[in-house]
């Protein structure tokens, strides 16, 4: 799909414009539509194999005046995940290669006030919508991860839900987390993409970058590092709430296994018991007594309470 703007923000209405167009944003474009807009603008429009390079010299490419960059964008089209996107800028235009919907672009194209002027303002334009999005999801995903730890604490209070119920929240809690951490990786791996790309755009187009654009760079650059910070201090409560809920899974499979060692130790002795009572030779005295059968009886349950009175005593149980 191809879509045009001119420099005040207006959407171009036929291809034969496209020569005029400040912007134009290819969504995985057809090769007709990447003739049609390389025979009217002469550049490159970069492949999806160059804009999935991971080298840095392979994202960020000076040609002829003409600066191609490429960085990690996140799509949930179909779970969250990690495309790539690719911007060519030149002082005429900016164009912008997606191979993934996006709802960062979407959600820029959609607004109303979106930049007007040369490409380099179309493009710190879409860098800030990025970071801001950014910045809402870690915030979304601060709050998830107080959600959790609140939920994985309040397993050791008073109010305990129950075995059952304890062990498929901490098997959720689990695969929350996993999402999270994945996304956490997504969101850093986009704004590293970003961080990238903010010094070589403000070096490279010192000669014809609008003055105007100086202080919003500056601005972009302060955000991503104040993420950044934000992006470590999620990390290590995510990690912190992950070694928590499996310290809590730990502890649950402790307290099957004392179960099962009191059970085997507390059975030992009646066992004995009614072993030694149940041999069929003729010279045992207890056969002969009355009240045998209840002496018997009355052993087996005293070598069952003895134990137990003991581990209660210890406070084993």
């Amino acid at each position: 799909m191809l879509t045009a703007f001119t420099s005040d923000a207006a959407r171009l209405s036929g291809p034969a414009d496209l020569g005029s167009a400040v912007w134009i944003d290819l969504v995985d474009p057809t090769q007709d539509e990447i003739s049609r807009v390389t025979q009217a603008t002469g550049l490159h429009i970069p492949t999806h194999d160059e804009v999935s390079e991971i080298e840095a010299s392979s994202r960020l490419i000076l040609r002829g005046g003409v600066l191609y960059l490429s960085m990690p964008l996140i799509t949930m089209a179909d779970g969250p995940r990690v495309v790539s996107a690719g911007f060519v800028l030149s002082p005429e235009r900016l164009l912008t290669v997606r191979f993934a919907p996006s709802v960062v672009f979407d959600a820029f194209i959609a607004r109303t006030d979106r930049p007007a002027g040369t490409g380099a303002h179309v493009l710190i334009g879409i860098l800030g919508a990025i970071v801001d999005r950014q910045a809402d999801e870690m915030e979304r995903l601060h709050a998830e991860l107080d959600t959790i730890s609140h939920r994985v604490f309040s397993l050791a209070g008073k109010g305990r839900a129950g075995r059952k119920v304890e062990d498929r929240l901490l098997r959720d809690t689990l695969a929350q987390l996993g999402r999270i951490g994945d996304l956490i990786s997504h969101i850093r791996e986009s704004l590293l993409g970003c961080v990238r790309l903010l010094p070589l755009i403000e070096t490279n187009t010192a000669a014809w970058l609008p003055a105007d654009l100086h202080p919003r760079l500056t601005t972009l650059r302060d955000d991503t590092v104040s993420i950044g910070d934000f992006d470590n201090h999620l990390t290590d409560k995510l990690q912190f709430l992950l070694d928590a809920t499996l310290g809590f899974i730990n502890i649950a499979q402790n307290d099957v296994m004392k179960v099962m060692t009191i059970a085997s130790v507390v059975g030992i002795p009646p066992v004995l018991v009614a072993g030694v009572y149940g041999m069929n030779f003729k010279n045992i005295p207890e056969y002969d007594w009355s009240w045998g059968y209840q002496f018997g009886w009355a052993m087996i349950l005293l070598t069952t309470l003895i134990p137990l009175a003991i581990f209660r005593w210890r406070k084993w149980i």
